[in-house]
């Protein structure tokens, strides 16, 4: 079965929400490296690692109950940027762990990170920017109305979070990607109605 296959049914069919389970608590997914998954090299391809942390993203999102919270609001959330680091390589058959984590959020994005683990050894990292929007308006919801509502759904309504301060390169990185995103010339993505406009 392809990754992207096993993302769409996790999406579809997402595992129970855990009661409690706050927005920035981590998630584990165990894994094993399958034929698809290879280049011809024979280790995983650089572009599979973003299919398996969308996988592992989708089983975070339904058991910490994002899943069921977009589906109910009519939201849903896209990539506005991601940067990887690549350690070690995974070979077919390896077993390995995907564990994802909020990092933090601001008034626009979640910042979510994914480590790749082989028997306790780096072998990538990845973080990752979410933005939510609505489906039908295509208005963007704030990550700041997201976290409220997701803490009252899982039932931790008196210690709503706050987004911590993002580690140092992440906020270096962060700041990298928006100031050269507005010094960029306009383009039709940028335009109303677009997806990914706002």
């Amino acid at each position: 079965m392809s990754r992207m296959l096993q993302t769409a049914l996790a999406a579809l069919r997402p595992s129970k929400p855990e009661p409690g389970l706050t927005v920035l608590d981590p998630v584990v997914t165990r894994m094993r490296v399958l034929p698809q998954d290879l280049d011809f090299m024979m280790v995983v391809n650089n572009g599979t690692y973003l299919q398996l942390m969308d996988l592992a993203g989708a089983r975070h999102l339904g058991r910490n109950g994002g899943l069921r919270l977009a589906a109910k609001r009519s939201w849903y959330g896209y990539v506005v940027a991601s940067t990887m680091r690549y350690r070690r390589p995974l070979r077919l058959w390896d077993r390995f762990e995907a564990t994802s984590r909020v990092l933090g959020w601001d008034d626009r994005v979640f910042y979510t990170e994914y480590v790749i683990t082989r028997d306790g050894e780096l072998c990538t990292r990845g973080v990752v920017c979410y933005r939510y929007v609505h489906r039908r308006s295509r208005e963007p919801v704030s990550p700041r109305d997201i976290v409220p509502l997701l803490a009252e759904q899982q039932g931790y309504v008196d210690a709503i979070p706050e987004s911590p301060e993002l580690p140092a390169d992440v906020a270096a990185w962060a700041r990298s990607w928006q100031n050269s995103a507005l010094k960029d010339a306009p383009s039709a993505l940028d335009r109303p109605g677009s997806e990914m406009s706002g």
